[in-house]
């Protein structure tokens, strides 16, 4: 069979057929929920072909069985390789103020209990760590839950460290104020205050799978620029657990292309893709 040629127009170092994709795609749907479009093939098997090499194997077909077999050894990389993960600081930032007028009306309500946050797909920890700024200049007292499927952004999230040219936009007093410059060898990085660190709480969760915070409720959801990897039934499904989670009066925010929560009886359009959590039935 001969070779499909590679992204940059050379010769594939791995033999990568239709049936190969396929079987990723499979895969990845019951792994994660992805729904793997076919113009993603070269993304895939570039992506993929760094998980051949580090495990020594020749073919697709043999890695994928390895997938298949051995979830705790290989299954974790197979999901991260594929997984996008492109976020920063205050993206959408108009999610921020209106989390910040939430926080503050909400403040005069409660009695000082704390805020609950779930970042629900918080990739290497800008989005979280974004509320958690917000949060603290509000002086709101909160607990923010961020999740991602994919470890290794998690791990890079729990450390909060980033370089400077990601931060440089939140201006010096929030940079002095919430983060610790590097010196030396880490000249140019800088690492989340553990004050802040200290509002966050990462763990591994998939949002199709079982390990959902069932008994939890959250007075608010980040759930932005994941729904579009998922088909339309399994964003319902997980919209409909959302709303179980989130209080009324609760806000949800989502991405700017996405429409799953729209016309949503128990929600209410209340911003820039952002949404009210109604009274009604769970």
């Amino acid at each position: 069979m001969t070779e499909r040629p590679s992204a940059v127009g050379g010769p594939r170092e791995f033999r990568f057929s239709r049936q190969d994709f396929q079987r990723v795609q499979r895969l990845i749907g019951a792994f994660a929920g992805i729904a793997l479009l076919d113009h993603k093939e070269n993304m895939v098997y570039n992506r993929l072909a760094r998980r051949l090499r580090a495990t020594g194997l020749g073919s697709f077909q043999a890695y994928l069985d390895l997938v298949e077999r051995s979830p705790e050894q290989e299954r974790g990389h197979f999901v991260n390789a594929l997984t996008t993960n492109l976020t920063s600081f205050f993206r959408e930032s108009h999610h921020f103020d209106l989390l910040g007028s939430h926080a503050k009306a909400r403040g005069r309500l409660s009695g000082g209990e704390a805020l609950q946050v779930w970042s629900s797909a918080c990739s290497t920890g800008e989005e979280a760590y974004s509320a958690a700024i917000v949060l603290h200049e509000a002086g709101c007292a909160a607990r923010i839950l961020a999740t991602d499927i994919d470890t290794e952004v998690l791990r890079k999230a729990q450390r909060g460290d980033y370089a400077l040219e990601a931060v440089e936009s939140l201006g010096a007093e929030r940079l002095k104020r919430f983060f610790l410059k590097g010196v030396g060898a880490n000249e140019g990085r800088v690492r989340v205050r553990p004050e802040l660190q200290a509002m966050v709480r990462f763990s591994q969760r998939n949002l199709q799978g079982a390990d959902w915070p069932e008994r939890e409720r959250f007075d608010v959801i980040f759930c932005r620029n994941v729904m579009i990897y998922f088909s339309k039934e399994a964003q319902q499904q997980v919209l409909g657990r959302f709303l179980r989670a989130l209080q009324p009066g609760g806000l949800l925010f989502v991405g700017h292309s996405e429409s799953y929560a729209s016309g949503n009886p128990l929600l209410r359009h209340c911003g820039k893709t952002a949404y009210e959590r109604l009274a009604g039935a769970r």
